[in-house]
């Protein structure tokens, strides 16, 4: 249960998982992310609390309106894009957060670098630790 932690273990929790997480809230603004000095989409700190289309190219600000559309009216509750970034591959996902009764509260964007996993074959159980 999330009301067990503190803040402090709560924020450790979300430097440490090896995804970039951004939050933006029901009003289309950036109010969260992780992994500030290392992320590979960077963003200024002055992003936060504007709006989510400042932060996307003007090229592709009318599908991130599509995409907080579709969450927003419960079309979709998720999506995922996959992109070339230098030599990664990045794998970038959306999903609409909702309370308990379905509201819509905003979107969460997980962003990860999945160039290694991809080399992944066979199993590494724990066992061999």
């Amino acid at each position: 249960m999330i009301e067990n932690l503190s803040q402090e273990q709560l924020a450790g929790i979300l430097e440490t998982i090896p995804i970039e997480i951004s939050f933006v809230n029901e009003d289309d603004l950036v109010k969260f992310w992780n992994k500030h000095e290392t992320r590979m989409f960077k963003r200024p700190v002055s992003v936060i609390g504007k709006s989510v289309q400042n932060c996307h190219p003007k090229h592709s600000v009318d599908k991130v309106n599509q995409l907080l559309s579709d969450f927003k009216a419960g079309k979709r509750d998720s999506a995922e894009f996959w992109i070339n970034l230098e030599k990664k591959k990045v794998y970038i996902r959306y999903f609409a957060v909702r309370n308990k009764a379905g509201r819509y509260l905003g979107t969460l964007e997980a962003t990860q670098d999945i160039t290694e996993i991809k080399k992944i074959e066979g199993e590494q159980r724990l066992s061999k630790y």
